[in-house]
Parts: structure tokens; sequence; C-alpha cells
């Protein structure tokens, strides 16, 4: 059974920012969603900043196992982001999603 990634929980419910390695690369991320989708752990954020093989600004969904040096950063967001087609991912399970901004 899954069980959710208490720093991540927490980073999401108190709107904190993470900064990661994943792929071998450093990213500044605003974790919005965390749960299982296709049988593994996953976080859906923002990345802000970092690096990156797409623009920035932009959504990355990250596999949990394969992330690396994980900190929440005393550094808050406003919330959930609205979605460019307006619809939210479907997880098989979502643990916790992070509140809409005030």
């Amino acid at each position: 059974m899954f069980q959710p990634d208490p720093q991540l929980w927490q980073a999401i419910e108190h709107r904190r920012m993470i900064r990661l390695v994943y792929h071998g690369k450093e990213r500044l991320v605003e974790p919005h969603d965390h749960g299982v989708l296709k049988g593994s752990l996953q976080l859906l954020g923002y990345q802000i900043a970092g690096a990156s093989s797409r623009p920035l600004p932009n959504w990355i969904r990250m596999k949990v196992e394969e992330m690396a040096d994980l900190e929440m950063l005393e550094k808050t967001f406003a919330g959930g982001r609205p979605t460019a087609s307006g619809k939210h991912l479907r997880w098989d399970i979502l643990f916790i999603r992070v509140k809409p901004a005030d």
C-alpha cells in the first residue's frame, strides 16, 4: 500500500516551496498534488526556477522515488494555480492537493 511522503504533505499543506534534484537537474517547485498514478507515488508541481529541458515556469510531474535532496524551504507560494485545460490530473489515489490561492 502506498503512503504519502510526509515532507511533501507538509510542503503542500503549508504552501511551502521545495528544492530538489530530479533526473540530475536542480529544481525549485511549488508542490501542488501528491498521490498515486499508474502504480507509482508522484508529485505534480509548478516549477518556477532551476534547470529544465522545457521553458519555465511549467508544470512537472515527478516520481517520488526518482527525487533526491528534497528540501522544504521557508519561502511560501500563493496556492493552487489554474491549469491550461481547466482540468485537474486524474489520480488513481490523491493524498493531498494544495488549497487555491486566497
